[in-house]
């Protein structure tokens, strides 16, 4: 983990969901950017959410991402108390194998935006991409680390594509 301060809290409904955002924590690590991670469910511990969601702009905090499956109402609590971008994980549950998590997701109403990431292995991943990205505009050093992660992923599919292009050359 990061020593630099926090820019992002990733809040799960329960640590069953830690699995799917190693992925991110790792990005996020990569790309120097701070962040918390707490179980919190918008059900059970309806205060402690809002508590976070509405504290997290004091703290300088820029990004918060909601980690939910099943009925996944925490990004959408989360977004109706606070204006900071929310980015909303749906997770796969036993009823919907994801599907159900990523419509509750994206179903939000208007006013009380929350922005959606895959619901499949990549899901930890993009959420730290796109923290990243929405707080690279305000950033030069996090804008820097994306180019240098974007000119790394180039680098490996070019590399992979010489490689497959000299083994099959006829």
């Amino acid at each position: 983990m990061s020593n630099a301060p926090t820019r992002v809290i990733w809040i799960l409904g329960s640590d069953s969901d830690l699995p799917h955002i190693e992925s991110g924590l790792s990005m996020l690590d990569e790309l120097s950017i701070g962040y918390e991670v707490r179980i919190l469910s918008a059900h059970r511990t309806p205060d402690p959410v809002d508590d976070v969601a509405r504290g997290a702009r004091e703290r300088g905090v820029g990004v918060l991402i909601g980690v939910a499956g099943g009925a996944a109402h925490l990004p959408g609590v989360l977004a109706a108390r606070t204006t900071l971008p929310v980015i909303g994980v749906p997770v796969p549950s036993a009823f919907g194998g994801g599907l159900d998590s990523l419509l509750s997701i994206v179903q939000m109403p208007s006013g009380v935006p929350v922005a959606t990431v895959s619901a499949n292995k990549a899901c930890g991943k993009n959420a730290a991409l796109l923290a990243a990205r929405i707080l690279s505009v305000a950033d030069a050093d996090i804008a820097a680390g994306l180019e240098a992660h974007k000119r790394g992923m180039a680098e490996a599919v070019l590399a992979k594509d010489a490689e497959v292009s000299q083994r099959y050359a006829n």
